[in-house]
């Protein structure tokens, strides 16, 4: 399992890497895994805004349906086009793969989430 140390993450297998005044988001390498090949990403529209915690996508595997909750408020600015034709570029590479770019509403949110090393920790009490 790969966790990369530059990001903030989520006990429902979310990162975050922060940019200034945005949020890239996108799924672990722990929940790629978890959720075996997939098959369909459901994103949202540029323009919607969110609450920390509510769901922005699902993430359809061979397996099953995960809901993706998004760890911050803020406005989707952007969304990965590419996961519409090609969801499996999320389990060739999930931290390279984003799912959605949020412009940040609250920072103090980012306070509430997991550093890479609390995650691995997190991740080896889940197995």
């Amino acid at each position: 399992m790969e966790v990369k140390k530059d990001l903030l993450y989520t006990n429902d297998h979310e990162w975050v890497k922060v940019e200034g005044d945005k949020a890239y988001i996108g799924i672990t390498d722990y929940a790629q895994n978890s959720l075996g090949e997939i098959v369909y990403v459901e994103l949202p529209e540029i323009g919607d805004e969110f609450n920390a915690g509510d769901v922005f996508s699902v993430i359809e595997s061979v397996k099953a349906a995960s809901d993706s909750y998004l760890p911050v408020s803020g406005k989707v600015v952007e969304v990965n086009e590419e996961l519409s034709d090609s969801p499996e570029l999320i389990n060739e590479d999930p931290y390279g793969n984003w799912i959605v770019v949020v412009e940040l509403t609250d920072k103090s949110e980012l306070d509430k989430l997991m550093s890479a090393e609390e995650y691995e920790e997190f991740c080896s009490k889940e197995g």
